[in-house]
């Protein structure tokens, strides 16, 4: 099986040179995330966009592209460019969970939508992979449950923490779990940048529990698997708790 992405791939690791495409669409994107921009806001004027931001109206009309793209305005002409109702914003949209933890905090509905869904899909996704995972998902499974046993530091150990969950995602085999992988590296990334750091008390039980998921899948257990990530997502949102 090929590898899971890693943090580096995303929020955990972000090293990418970005355009000034990105760069403008990440800071109006923000504002809207935040209410700086509020549902039914006209955004400024393209000519009001060029001139804050110095760029090209070509540059500024694939901005608008793109938030459009995400459901986070919609252009009408005569009327003007309108930010949309949160409803309609496309949240499992890399991009989109990403504005949303820009800044210093993160909104505390934001949290707990992301926990809530994980609660909903994960534990199925273990279940299913109780059922169908082959010897080599099982290798993958334990290798990254070891690199998490020996992580050099916080992000390291988040790293690690994200390949397993993105690997369950891929051994369950149902495409559609795969699609909320942005969701679970945000919520990795929330409990890293927010929760205190781990002792080593708490690393040993981290590593214990996704062992535990392991155990469950390799002994195709599904609702075993099931309760075991459950447990693991309560943790991690007991820990979103004590640090938001």
């Amino acid at each position: 099986m090929a590898a899971p992405p890693t943090a580096q791939d995303g929020l955990l690791g972000r090293r990418r040179a970005r355009s000034n495409h990105q760069m403008i669409a990440r800071d109006l994107g923000a504002e809207i995330v935040r209410g700086n921009l509020p549902a039914g806001t006209i955004i400024p004027s393209e000519a009001a966009l060029v001139e804050r931001f110095g760029v090209s109206r070509p540059v500024i009309r694939e901005v608008v592209r793109t938030l459009a793209a995400k459901g986070l305005v919609v252009s009408k002409t005569k009327v003007g460019t309108r930010v949309t109702d949160r409803a309609e914003w496309n949240l499992f949209d890399p991009d989109v969970i990403a504005w949303h933890l820009d800044g210093d905090g993160a909104d505390p509905r934001f949290l707990r939508d992301l926990y809530e869904i994980r609660a909903c899909v994960e534990p199925m996704a273990a279940s299913l992979s109780a059922a169908r995972r082959t010897g080599d998902d099982l290798h993958t499974l334990r290798e990254a449950v070891a690199r998490m046993a020996a992580y050099a530091d916080r992000t390291d150990f988040a790293r690690a923490d994200l390949a397993f969950h993105l690997a369950i995602a891929l051994v369950c085999r149902n495409p559609f779990m795969r699609s909320i992988g942005g969701v679970i590296e945000a919520a990795l990334f929330v409990t890293l940048r927010l929760s205190s750091p781990l002792d080593e008390a708490e690393h040993g039980r981290s590593v214990a529990d996704h062992g535990t998921i392991v155990d469950a899948i390799e002994a195709g257990d599904g609702p075993g698997a099931a309760q075991a990530m459950r447990r693991v997502i309560d943790v991690g949102r007991s820990r979103i708790a004590d640090g938001v």
